[in-house]
């Protein structure tokens, strides 16, 4: 039996929309690079981290929303992404809840506890870097000056490593 031609336009027009529609999500995220940490979303950010000391470890990416009375306080992060530490230069992803303004606060994590780890004086005991590769040598760097616009998906950025 031969459905009307006006219910067969429906169902097919149901059977593509809703298919589309249910890879649509995905298929936004699989253009992000093999390894792209975070929620998947349409938007991401390639980081190349410069000067890593060594392959030991990992690597933590940790995003903060445009807001200066979350950046650097515990609980203040949107999230924070880990990829293998890799010699001289480490190439990461992560990826964003939209285009935007954001921060972003990383540190080699040689030891792999998740957890930056400082002296018992309180001074970094591991290498760390952040947005727009701020002067650190006065201590933590402004809110301002680690803001990174990001209008669209699939920017790079570049952070410079900085050892104790």
């Amino acid at each position: 039996m031969s459905l009307p031609r006006r219910a067969r336009a429906a169902a097919l027009s149901l059977a593509f929309f809703g298919s589309f529609g249910a890879l649509a999500a995905p298929a936004a995220a699989q253009g992000a690079p093999a390894g792209c940490t975070g929620k998947p979303s349409a938007t991401w950010i390639n980081v190349i981290v410069e000067g890593v000391r060594s392959s030991r470890g990992l690597m933590a990416v940790t995003l903060y929303e445009d807001n200066s009375r979350k950046f650097l306080v515990k609980h203040g992060s949107l999230y924070v992404g880990r990829s293998p530490a890799t010699a001289g230069t480490t190439r990461t992803c992560i990826y964003l809840p939209q285009p935007g303004v954001y921060a972003l606060a990383l540190y080699h994590d040689e030891n792999a506890n998740q957890s930056f780890d400082r002296t018992g004086i309180g001074l970094p005991a591991e290498g760390y870097g952040f947005s727009n590769n701020p002067a650190t040598l006065a201590g933590l760097p402004s809110f301002r000056s680690v803001r990174l616009a990001i209008p669209r998906t699939g920017m790079t950025t570049r952070i410079q490593m900085k050892y104790p």
